[in-house]
């Protein structure tokens, strides 16, 4: 591997997308980031949608800036957030703007599925967690509403997917992020197409699955002309950006956990065949595609979306304050005074998050935070107490003892919330790469192109290329208490 390859990920998370070239050789993986741009929700008539042709045009400013950087590319890849489509109708337009999963048309959704389909047989089928978002429930709204656009779709593509076309030209979807749709039946490696024809759900509209490390094909002409590149492969990395991350994850056994950690965070061990029975269904963890054949056996939490949607209401009532602000504030305000249940589904939507820790707290008879720095350490105590909850689920379904938790991603920059995770659990916890969905995104391109040749290998490249941070239990007093009140309260919320 002495010769340096490069390539572009297209790394877009629901707060912001990045354009970063990854260069690999002599088994160490550099990433610098050529472009950044926002992202976020556009609310219109009180629906929320993805702004996806500006975030093309983006994708597209990244593929510029690399051409004029002078960089020879091997590969382009795309990864993104779960579950949320495009529709592409006759002539393959574009039919409307993708939803964005947090729209609350999907309010009551799995309730009305459950009518037909029971949620015994749906996870059965899908091995998948229940969120209100899932693509499925998000189709049956549409189905509901009787769309229009559902009747003219020709085709579903998932989100960076449909960028992948608007770059190849190929229509496809990619296994990763299609298992996270709750609409694919991983036994049988295909569509859930008897689920989705009990629930009356067009199946004709769903596109071939391929593998991550897919080469879909060059970009088309007109990006090539627009961009100044050359015929560079698009490539079907593992587009849901929790498995790219998960791939940088340097984990080195089964006596590892991982959590990917940003707005969300997920949180899980590596299998080599989904789990899919009654316990782990009422545990409501869900078995999500990984590269090599690998399943992501995890669950979804709240993650810091309690402090990024919190930190936006106060911005909003004057006060801009930086994620270091807020944990410095958190680090110094009174431990355990307030814990919420990060998975109860008030704290959802977007909206006034401080007042819905005040509600949570009060309708459970807690005292109510009332400082940014109580209301921060509220949301960061309480993501901890749930990893422990968590961790303790996952031997229990699994069988495994687990002794350490690796964090990657965005998350890893809250070193409180790292140190809590620690203390909470009772376990080491091994921090790094920040970029790891952006490193994860590269690296299954490389294998892609016969670079790489095992997911070990690639994780070796990563422990080669990164400097990992670890966290030790260190002041565990009072968290053994905080964790009573914790199931206590999750129990009395279910």
């Amino acid at each position: 591997m002495g010769s340096r390859a490069n390539f572009l990920a297209l790394d877009l998370g629901a707060e912001s997308g990045r354009g970063i070239i990854g260069s690999i050789s002599d088994d160490k993986l550099e990433l610098d980031v050529l472009h950044r741009f926002p992202n976020g929700p556009s609310r219109i008539c009180g629906s929320l949608y993805w702004d996806v042709l500006r975030l093309f045009d983006h994708m597209k400013q990244s593929l510029t800036q690399t051409v004029k950087s002078g960089i020879d590319l091997s590969g382009i890849g795309i990864d993104t957030w779960g579950v949320d489509y495009g529709l592409l109708g006759n002539t393959d337009v574009l039919l409307g703007n993708p939803y964005h999963y947090r729209d609350s048309r999907t309010n009551g959704m799995m309730e009305e599925v459950f009518r037909h389909v029971s949620s015994e047989e749906i996870f059965e089928t899908t091995g998948l967690q229940f969120m209100q978002f899932n693509t499925l429930y998000q189709l049956y709204a549409m189905s509901l509403e009787k769309s229009p656009l559902l009747e003219l779709a020709e085709v579903m593509l998932p989100i960076p997917n449909l960028f992948s076309y608007w770059f190849s030209g190929v229509k496809a979807a990619e296994f990763t992020h299609v298992s996270t749709s709750q609409c694919y039946d991983p036994r049988a490696k295909t569509w859930a197409f008897e689920l989705m024809k009990k629930l009356g759900l067009p199946t004709r509209i769903l596109p071939e699955i391929v593998s991550p490390g897919t080469v879909l094909g060059p970009i088309l002409p007109d990006v090539a002309e627009e961009t100044g590149a050359n015929d560079v492969p698009v490539i079907a990395t593992a587009s849901h950006d929790t498995a790219s991350a998960v791939v940088a994850a340097p984990i080195d056994g089964q006596n590892c956990a991982y959590i990917s950690s940003g707005t969300w965070s997920l949180m899980g061990v590596e299998t080599s065949e989904p789990v899919i029975n009654e316990n782990a269904r009422k545990h409501n963890f869900t078995n999500e595609g990984g590269v090599q054949g690998t399943f992501r056996f995890l669950t979804n939490i709240m993650g810091l979306w309690l402090v990024q949607e919190s930190r936006r209401t106060w911005a909003k009532e004057g006060e801009e304050l930086s994620y270091e602000g807020i944990t410095r504030l958190a680090s110094a305000a009174e431990p355990f005074k307030s814990i919420v249940d990060t998975k109860d589904p008030s704290f959802l939507a977007p909206g006034d998050m401080p007042e819905r820790i005040h509600r949570f707290c009060a309708s459970t008879g807690q005292e109510v935070p009332e400082t940014k720095g109580e209301i921060a350490r509220t949301a960061l105590e309480s993501l901890a107490l749930t990893y422990r909850q968590t961790i303790e689920a996952l031997e229990e379904l699994t069988g495994r003892s687990i002794d350490a938790i690796h964090i990657v991603g965005g998350g890893c920059q809250n070193k409180l919330l790292c140190q809590f995770a620690a203390d909470a659990t009772g376990r080491k916890v091994v921090v790094g790469p920040i970029e790891a969905t952006a490193a994860g995104n590269v690296l299954v391109q490389a294998m892609a192109v016969g670079l790489i040749s095992s997911l070990e290998d690639a994780r070796r490249i990563v422990r080669n290329s990164f400097i990992l941070e670890e966290f030790v239990p260190q002041d565990r007093t009072g968290w053994d208490k905080a964790y009573e009140r914790f199931l206590t309260i999750s129990k009395s919320k279910s």
